[in-house]
């Protein structure tokens, strides 16, 4: 959480893929390795019902809804937090549920949002987004600011290859909803999502 060079993380697959388990993963394991004090999340969906076991949550910092005038308050405070924290140590984990429907908010919400995929990291706010497969087409501008990728399982060959630039890997293999795979130089490392009670 202290090196920046990942940069924000994109989480992308088919529907029913596993992508916002992935999330809810990261959320948990938080809880699990830091106290409040260390690392706070704020979640962004528009099925809060998906997260209603975490509202309780001590390192939850609140779960918002996609389009809600508080979402863009959120945005906005978290670019003040990044820009004063030099000295504070904790670290926040900005989890999107779904990159397309946050680009429907206001100009100043996507300018705070571009502002965090591209300065957060560096900051200690570190936005970690899924997208859907068949969005993700019509998205490249927003898809450039993510150096490290998660792809889950991906049906179409075509866009497997669009979206990893390697016709020699498909991601048809990947069991959907738990298996999840990322490129390390040429290398690709599957991993689980591991479940965690």
């Amino acid at each position: 959480l202290y090196d920046p060079i990942p940069g924000p993380i994109l989480i992308i697959g088919d529907q029913a893929s596993g992508k916002t388990l992935l999330l809810q993963t990261i959320a948990r394991a938080s809880e699990l390795l830091y106290s409040p004090a260390e690392v706070q999340y704020g979640i962004i969906t528009q099925y809060k019902d998906e997260w209603i076991n975490f509202q309780e949550n001590q390192n939850n910092a609140g779960i918002y809804t996609t389009g809600d005038n508080t979402t863009q308050e959120l945005l906005q405070s978290l670019v003040t937090w990044a820009h004063n924290n030099k000295e504070d140590q904790q670290s926040i984990l900005l989890l999107i549920d779904d990159l397309e429907a946050m680009t429907k908010l206001n100009q100043q919400a996507e300018q705070n949002l571009r502002w965090l995929l591209l300065r957060g990291p560096s900051r200690r706010v570190w936005p970690i987004i899924t997208i859907n497969t068949s969005q993700a087409q019509n998205m490249e501008a927003w898809l450039a600011f993510f150096r490290t990728r998660l792809f889950g399982h991906i049906e179409n060959i075509q866009d497997s290859h669009l979206i990893t630039g390697n016709t020699n890997h498909t991601l048809s293999d990947l069991t959907a909803g738990s298996q999840f795979t990322m490129r390390e130089g040429n290398n690709w490392l599957n991993f689980w999502a591991p479940l965690i009670d």
